[in-house]
C-alpha cells in the first residue's frame, strides 16, 4: 500500500498480528476522536488536546496497553532519563501519573478546558457523532474539491485520506515557487478577511491548503469556506 506524506490514515489494523512480539505505536494526533482505533491492537498510542477537541497546544496525551507496561517494567532504558519522562521506578510503572499526579506544574485552566471539551463531546453523542461530525465535514470539503478545478488531494487514495487535516496541493505544480508564493498570499488573504486562518500546506508538502475538519467544525462552515477559497485563488493570480 503507497502512502501519501502527509497525514495518511491506516484504513484498519488487519495487517497488525495479534501474536506480535513488538509493541505498536500510533501517532494519532489527528485521529483520537475522529476515527475509529482498533485499541486492541494498539500498544502505545499518542495525540494531543489541541487537534481533535480544540484544546490548548503543548499537552501530549499517553495510551498504553498492558503489553506496554510490561515492557517498562521488564526492560528499564539503557540511560539515565530527565524526571519528566520517566514512567517507572524501582521496576514498576509509576500508576500515578496515569491518575493525574502531576510531575511538573501544567496549567490547569487548560485541564479544565480539556474537560468541558470532553463534556461537550458526550452530550453531542459521544465518539460516534464525532466521527460522523468530522466525516461530514470532509465529505463536504472533498464536493468542493471535485468542483474546483486549481486544487486536488493530496491523498489521491480515498481510503487513507484524513477526515481531520485534510491536504490539498495545486493542481497546476509546474512553477513550484510560484505555487509557494501564491498559497502565502491566499493565506494571508483568507485571514486579513477572517475567511479562515492556518490555511496554508505544511512547509515540505507540495504548494496548497490545509482544512482542519474535525469535529468542532461546523459542516456549514466547511461548506461557506468554498467560495472564499475560489475567490482567493482568484484575485491572487
Amino acid at each position: 500500500m503507497k502512502f501519501d506524506r502527509f497525514y495518511p490514515i491506516f484504513p484498519d489494523a488487519d495487517w497488525i498480528a495479534p501474536d506480535r512480539t513488538g509493541l505498536t505505536i500510533c501517532d494519532a494526533t489527528s485521529a483520537a476522536f475522529a476515527q475509529a482505533i482498533d485499541w486492541a491492537k494498539i500498544d502505545v498510542a499518542t495525540f494531543s488536546w489541541q487537534k481533535a477537541l480544540g484544546g490548548e497546544a503543548a499537552h501530549g496525551m499517553l495510551v498504553l496497553s498492558p503489553r506496554a507496561v510490561e515492557r517498562l517494567e521488564q526492560e528499564p532504558a539503557p540511560r539515565p532519563l530527565p524526571k519528566i519522562f520517566r514512567l517507572t521506578t524501582g521496576g514498576k510503572l509509576i500508576e500515578g501519573i496515569f491518575r493525574g499526579e502531576t510531575i511538573n506544574t501544567p496549567s490547569m485552566l487548560c485541564v479544565e478546558d480539556w474537560l468541558l471539551a470532553i463534556e461537550w463531546a458526550e452530550r453531542t453523542g459521544g465518539l460516534k457523532a464525532l466521527i460522523a461530525r468530522a466525516d461530514a465535514n470532509a465529505a463536504a470539503l472533498d464536493r468542493w474539491v471535485q468542483g474546483a478545478g486549481w486544487i486536488e488531494h493530496l491523498a489521491t487514495d480515498s481510503a487513507i485520506r484524513s477526515n481531520t487535516s485534510v491536504c490539498l496541493q495545486f493542481a497546476e505544480r509546474s512553477d513550484v515557487e510560484a505555487n509557494k508564493a501564491r498559497q502565502k498570499a491566499m493565506a494571508k488573504l483568507l485571514e486579513q478577511e477572517d475567511a479562515a486562518y492556518d490555511v496554508g500546506a505544511y512547509r515540505d508538502a507540495p504548494p496548497g491548503l490545509r482544512i482542519w475538519c474535525g469535529a468542532t467544525v461546523e459542516t456549514a462552515d466547511i461548506e461557506a469556506l468554498g467560495p472564499w477559497l475560489d475567490w482567493a485563488w482568484e484575485v491572487t493570480a
